[in-house]
C-alpha cells in the first residue's frame, strides 16, 4: 500500500514538472517508466543538460545538470577546489565532482514527502539550476585552462 502511495504521488510530481517545460514551451524527452525527464537549454556561452529525476522511495525530486566538458585527471585537485568554493556561497544546491571521471554537474534536491508541491517549486528548481550552471560554467572551464587562477575565480564569486 505504502508502495502505491509513493507511486502515485512520484507520478504527480513528476507530471508537474512536464507541466513546467510545457509552459516554457521547451522540448523534453520523457522517460516515464523511469520517472525521468532530460532536455538541453543554451546558456549564455555553453549549452546546459537537465535531468529531472523523481525518486519514490525517497520522496524526493532532484535536478541534475552537467557540466559540457570533463575535468582532467591531472587538474581533478584543482576541480575539487573550485567546486568546495563555489559551493561555499551557494544558497541553494551544490555543485558535485566525480574524481573518477572528472565529471561536474549542478544537483538540487527537495523533498515532497507528506508535503503539496507547487509548479512554482517546479518553476523555481529548473530556473535556480540553469542560472547557477550558467553563472559558473565558464569561469570553471577558464580556470581549468589556466586563464583564470583560482584566486581570481574566488575574487569573483566573493564579489559575484
Amino acid at each position: 500500500m505504502a508502495e502505491e502511495v509513493n507511486m502515485y504521488l512520484a507520478q504527480n510530481v513528476y507530471e508537474g514538472v512536464c507541466r513546467i517545460l510545457d509552459a516554457r514551451e521547451w522540448k523534453y524527452d520523457r522517460h516515464d517508466e523511469d520517472l525521468v525527464i532530460t532536455f538541453g537549454v543554451q546558456g549564455e556561452d555553453l549549452p546546459m543538460d537537465v535531468v529531472v529525476r523523481v525518486r519514490p522511495k525517497q520522496e524526493v525530486v532532484n535536478v541534475y545538470s552537467s557540466l559540457p566538458f570533463k575535468v582532467p585527471e591531472e587538474q581533478r585537485e584543482l576541480g575539487a577546489m573550485m567546486v568546495c568554493a563555489a559551493n561555499y556561497g551557494t544558497i541553494n544546491g551544490c555543485f558535485d565532482m566525480d574524481l573518477t571521471d572528472g565529471e561536474i554537474r549542478y544537483r538540487m534536491a527537495t523533498s515532497y514527502r507528506e508535503s503539496l508541491l507547487g509548479d512554482e517549486l517546479f518553476d523555481y528548481m529548473i530556473g535556480v539550476s540553469l542560472s547557477t550552471v550558467d553563472r559558473y560554467n565558464d569561469k570553471f572551464l577558464m580556470v581549468l585552462k589556466g586563464m583564470l587562477s583560482l584566486e581570481q575565480f574566488m575574487e569573483w564569486d566573493k564579489n559575484n
